[in-house]
């Protein structure tokens, strides 16, 4: 089935990104993968701590994808799958792309201003050439009519 992997965090153009990437799997009969991602905390002399601080981020990386979730399949009709990962940001995606075969484009959202993000960055620079399939980059600044008027 036709998966598209949409990586969220608490950005608005990521939460653009992803009502792209439900549209178009609603509109091709496909599915959506959605990725949380959590960085590595810093070093924390104190285990206990830095065990703390990265159990609240995998909180808040769950309950954004259990609020996405739910708008996803408002607003398009399709129950998302959901996977919550550690690690640094472009590797993990690699990971889930090489794991993934079933995965049609990389769908990214890109700031409305400014650098366009780290992720897009690395995705649609020199690393573009060399993936599993096509990077899609959702502008940041388009409104939802406008999504779903290109989706």
């Amino acid at each position: 089935m036709r998966t598209y992997l949409a990586v969220i965090d608490e950005t608005e153009e990521a939460e653009i990104a992803l009502r792209f990437a439900a549209r178009r799997a609603a509109k091709t009969g496909g599915t959506v993968l959605v990725l949380a991602l959590i960085e590595p905390a810093e070093f924390v002399a104190w285990g206990g701590v830095q065990a703390t601080m990265e159990d609240e981020a995998r909180q808040r990386a769950e309950a954004l994808v259990a609020s996405v979730s739910g708008t996803l399949f408002e607003q398009a009709g399709v129950r998302p799958s959901i996977l919550v990962r550690q690690g640094e940001p472009v590797q993990v995606v690699r990971e889930v792309l090489g794991e993934n075969e079933n995965i049609a484009a990389l769908v990214l959202g890109a700031a409305p201003a400014g650098a366009p993000g780290p992720l897009v960055t690395h995705f649609a620079g020199s690393d573009a050439g060399a993936l599993p399939c096509p990077v899609m980059i959702v502008p940041g600044s388009l409104t939802p009519e406008a999504v779903d008027r290109l989706s």
